[in-house]
């Protein structure tokens, strides 16, 4: 993708769109995205802040490396018994770092039949950090690592701190990933134009998002089951006039706690309650959504 002002689409107004509905006709698709990721303890990493280091800070970051190891060691069974209790399959966002570090993580993620969507190498590296020239193998690796793992090679790719460079849409559709979702400014899928080869974005959320609200915002428990309620209420009501995509995004060594994992029971609870809500993974979303809306003819 060369520089540009805008995205690699169109502008669109939700409210000037043709109306479409999901599958069965449900009114909104909704998707859990648990980010697995591998902090390396002899790099340094983000702070409570959540903010990129400084390259002042002194390694080992015991503590701050020990709270993100608990949501790998402890967070995410906690994540999969609620989320298996409520008839969820998750598309989790993995670093392939976990793999080679943790496997039997992918391994139970594997049995409980998650959809894994790649999420970079480790979450102390970004794509945009690394030099240019390495971007390109950096992905191809990413992508060979899960499919030399699982025997199947992912097809949607969440970007670490969804940052992305120019170039990084056009490697990974070398690699064969077909949506991405670091764009989170709709909550209706839409097609990329990447030099002629398409790309899906599937809404994600950094709102409804465990790590944006609970550890970058401070927000209380409380004030997050509320921001999540008040999200469905509202895009349930939408997704009646037309179709919309719920997200959330959890980091199971925060919402993974003692103290917050019951929160995250509630809200599940009140979710799949309701009638025509369609609990989907992120490619049935994508797949759902080339069905109903057709490509648009060449002008």
């Amino acid at each position: 993708m060369q520089p540009q002002q805008y995205g690699p689409f169109a502008f669109s107004g939700i409210a000037k769109r043709a109306k479409w509905n999901w599958p069965n006709g449900a009114k909104l698709a909704f998707w859990v995205c648990p980010n697995i990721e591998v902090f390396h303890l002899n790099v340094a990493m983000p702070n409570d802040s959540q903010e990129r280091p400084t390259g002042r800070e002194a390694i080992p970051m015991v503590r701050q490396w020990a709270q993100r190891d608990y949501g790998n060691r402890v967070g995410i069974w906690r994540v999969m018994e609620i989320l298996s209790n409520h008839g969820i399959r998750a598309s989790a966002a993995t670093n392939s770092d976990v793999c080679k570090h943790m496997p039997v993580i992918i391994e139970e993620m594997m049995r409980l039949k998650w959809e894994i969507m790649a999420h970079g190498r480790t979450n102390t590296h970004r794509v945009n950090e690394i030099k240019p020239e390495e971007e390109q193998a950096y992905v191809k690796e990413v992508f060979e690592t899960f499919e030399e793992f699982t025997g199947r090679r992912p097809i949607g790719w969440l970007a670490p701190g969804l940052q992305e460079t120019w170039n990084t849409l056009g490697f990974l559709l070398d690699n064969g990933c077909r949506y991405v979702s670091d764009w989170v400014n709709d909550d209706q899928p839409y097609r990329f134009d990447v030099g002629g080869r398409e790309l899906i974005n599937v809404p994600y959320s950094f709102e409804t998002n465990d790590s944006a609200a609970l550890w970058r915002q401070k927000q209380s428990m409380p004030e997050f089951e509320r921001m999540i309620r008040e999200t469905f209420d509202v895009l349930y009501r939408e997704g009646h006039d037309s179709a919309r995509v719920m997200c959330i995004s959890l980091h199971p060594f925060v919402i993974g706690q003692p103290n917050r994992i019951l929160s995250l029971d509630r809200v599940l609870s009140y979710i799949v309650g309701h009638p025509d809500v369609w609990c989907a993974t992120a490619s049935e979303i994508m797949e759902a959504y080339l069905q109903a809306v057709p490509k648009p003819e060449p002008k």
